[in-house]
């Protein structure tokens, strides 16, 4: 699920405190659920409902092989779609003819495909994705109602194979709601022999309804997503975990996204003459006017998906190119309103710099082209959304320096600019797997404003002025926004099978790959995503070979497959702690003693006397000496607590006289007590003196003073009074 573009990280903050609260999401159950669905004409199976993270890595051979750029094209091409298609801007009405090519690449005979209708999810409350809203008693994003007359839908005039009509039905094959119409069944007339492929003549009408949930209207703004039949994916044995061919094709759930195939799109868009354009793809040749109408065509290879806006308010495009190592040039351009005008050129900007940062440290962009489309006033709900070459941002009047609005404006430019990597390029699947796309966007995306050292300045201008300007790293509002006390949900569940909601893909995801970065170090995870990007450009990964691209790629495999385990696959809480510090001197003990052959005893006057005597003695000759130094040395004790699982620790005991001590803690062992004699008192201990732990539920308890110490305390009642700041400008922002 993406992030709304005025609100993107509100959005995060809600649905991960809301979590980091134990509050209850409702799990996809439905109020009457479909009976099973019949089995297809060729006997192959559909994806588990309850389907989420794959163990098994995918066979070399998976998608046909690593893209290594001595093949034709990018992708192994799949699908082919044809479009020609006409805008009624006042009904808000499309009319579609599609030609869809698909190939067979199974060694069975298909006769039945599956066909995603994503737009019926918005038809009426008895999809599943309202139905999930109802049940959960929430709504999506920033909670836009469809009212009266603002429904949306998809309808199937017609479907062709060659000259036969193509029967078709309805399935859930989630078990959602009989009144869902995500997903269809086509039950062709003839079937498709292995690596045989057959093209679908579908005739179609898209309403769209009233900005929702990433596509819609808002007066002759149009953001057109999700809006025509899309074919499913066969699964291949070998390809996700399959040991069998299979249709992966879910319902559209209230927090899940896509999976489809690499292809190519040719797409011819009919307008009124005043409006502005922009799409996914190239647009080939002058565009074509007759009756008032313009069409232009625009086509693009190696997507999985396409995408358009159109809107007579748009100001004149914002235009510009970048050039990088590996890539062609890119037309970058941007789209607004006149209103967001000051957030053409932020935009703009963030959109060029992540089009470099990006293509560093993954891998070159491979396009020609990159739109950002800023959304109109009250149409923010179709802000914060990626297609292939084409994204959606956030809207702000006015856009100042080290303010909230200037971060959050760039922070979803960023963000949206990189799932056309992480959703675009390394097409995983959404739906199962979210954590591919979404939390290590999120990860990348914190990287990028970590090495451009942008920050969050959460107080108004008045706070600023008068002195009060607090600012927050990027990961520290990951953290702070992530469950980490009762984390309930392992980053590779599914979309919508979770107890806490969707947050904790972005938020928990982050922070485990940032805590794997300060383990095994920057350059080595870094080696490790650019080889997953070398594998599985193109392709469709699983978990399984993140897992072993990151393993094999960082040369740290012990450190990335014991993370998997625990946070990945499972969800497991961290929580160590310093128990206790004392540092006492080591005093000469009263009694007897043998001294020359005799029997001594020293009373405790007697030595009393000669301590003091030797303190004295120690203070005149070293006059300049630090407190918690002595004649005496002192035995400190520092014992360090473990409650949740096992991480590698650092511990740093700090002495008075400037020196320190520095071990390791590791294993599953639920406590241990390190011990040191040395000439000088201890100050202070502290586990994880560089802060590599984000996902620990308590960074205050991991150090300790013998001295009472304010400025911590202090510190973070002001951060905290910041951030509640920050919520309540996100709050705002409604």
């Amino acid at each position: 699920m993406h992030i709304q573009a005025r609100s993107k990280l509100r959005a995060v903050l809600a649905a991960a405190l809301l979590a980091a609260g134990g509050a209850v999401a409702w799990l996809a159950q439905a109020d009457a659920p479909a009976p099973s669905p019949t089995p297809s004409l060729d006997g192959i199976a559909l994806a588990a409902p309850d389907a989420a993270a794959v163990t098994t890595p995918s066979a070399p051979s998976a998608w046909g092989g690593v893209r290594t750029g001595d093949h034709a094209t990018l992708s192994d091409r799949v699908v082919s779609y044809r479009i020609e298609a006409t805008l009624d801007p006042d009904k808000h009405l499309i009319k579609g003819r599609q030609a869809l090519t698909w190939r067979n690449r199974s060694a069975v005979p298909v006769r039945s495909v599956y066909v995603h209708l994503y737009m019926n999810a918005f038809e009426g409350a008895g999809s599943t994705f309202f139905t999930e809203q109802r049940h959960r008693g929430e709504g999506f994003r920033s909670g836009v109602d469809i009212r009266d007359g603002e429904w949306g839908h998809i309808a199937l005039a017609s479907v062709r194979q060659g000259a036969a009509s193509v029967p078709w039905r309805f399935v859930q094959p989630d078990g959602g709601p009989a009144t869902d119409h995500t997903v269809a069944r086509f039950d062709l007339p003839e079937a498709v022999a292995p690596g045989a492929s057959t093209t679908l003549d579908i005739d179609f009408q898209t309403q769209l309804p009233r900005v929702i949930a990433r596509t819609g209207y808002f007066g002759s703004f149009h953001l057109v997503a999700q809006w025509f039949p899309k074919i499913a994916v066969l699964e291949l044995p070998g390809e996700r975990g399959a040991t069998a061919p299979r249709w992966n094709a879910h319902e559209f759930h209230m927090e899940s996204e896509f999976y489809a195939d690499f292809g190519s799109y040719d797409v011819s868009l009919t307008v009124p003459k005043a409006y502005t354009v922009g799409a996914t793809g190239e647009l080939q040749g002058a565009p074509s006017e007759k009756n008032g109408m313009v069409t232009r065509r625009y086509v693009q290879h190696d997507v999985h998906d396409f995408a358009w806006t159109a809107d007579k308010r748009s100001a004149p495009p914002l235009v510009e190119t970048w050039t990088g190592p590996g890539s062609p040039t890119v037309t970058v351009q941007v789209l607004f309103p006149p209103e967001y005008e000051a957030s053409a050129k932020p935009a703009m900007k963030a959109a060029k710099d992540s089009l470099t940062y990006f293509s560093r440290t993954l891998g070159p962009y491979p396009y020609r082209t990159l739109t950002v489309v800023i959304p109109p006033y009250n149409a923010e709900e179709a802000g914060g959304m990626e297609y292939p070459t084409f994204i959606t941002a956030s809207g702000h009047a006015e856009v100042a320096k080290n303010s909230l609005d200037e971060y959050m404006l760039e922070g979803v430019t960023i963000h949206e600019f990189g799932h056309g990597y992480f959703y675009g390029i390394l097409a995983s699947n959404e739906f199962e797997e979210p954590m591919l796309d979404e939390g290590l966007n999120e990860y990348w995306d914190g990287r990028m404003l970590r090495e451009r050292g942008q920050q969050a300045h959460p107080m108004p201008a008045f706070f600023k002025r008068i002195g009060i300007d607090p600012v927050f790293d990027p990961f520290d509002i990951t953290r702070a926004t992530s469950p980490r006390d009762r984390p309930a949900d392992a980053p590779g569940q599914n979309a919508w099978q979770r107890l806490q909601g969707i947050g904790p893909v972005y938020t928990r995801t982050a922070l485990v790959m940032r805590d794997l970065e300060e383990r095994i170090g920057r350059e080595a995870m870094e080696r490790g995503f650019k080889e997953y990007y070398r594998r599985w450009k193109f392709r469709h990964p699983s978990v399984a070979d993140l897992r072993e691209a990151l393993a094999d790629g960082s040369g740290e495999r012990a450190a990335v497959e014991e993370v998997f385990a625990k946070q990945i696959y499972a969800v497991s809480r961290v929580d160590d702690r310093v128990a206790s510090i004392a540092s006492e001197e080591v005093l000469p003990l009263a009694g007897t003693r043998l001294e020359k052959g005799k029997r001594i005893e020293e009373t405790e006057a007697a030595l009393d006397a000669r301590i003091a005597k030797a303190r004295k003695d120690w203070e005149k000759a070293n006059p300049n000496a630090k407190d918690g130094s002595g004649p005496y040395p002192f035995r400190t004790q520092v014992t360090v607590r473990r409650e949740g699982a096992s991480v590698p620790q650092t511990l740093v005991v700090r002495f008075a006289d400037g020196s320190s001590e520095t071990v390791t803690w590791q294993g599953e062992e639920k406590w241990r007590t390190f011990s040191w004699v040395k000439p000088a008192k201890a100050v202070s201990a502290e586990l994880d003196p560089r802060r590599s732990h984000y996902l620990d539920v308590n960074k205050l308890d991991d150090s300790r003073a013998l001295a009472a110490d304010r400025s911590a305390s202090t510190r973070w009642a002001s951060d905290a009074m910041a951030f509640v700041q920050l919520l309540l400008s996100f709050i705002a922002t409604v």
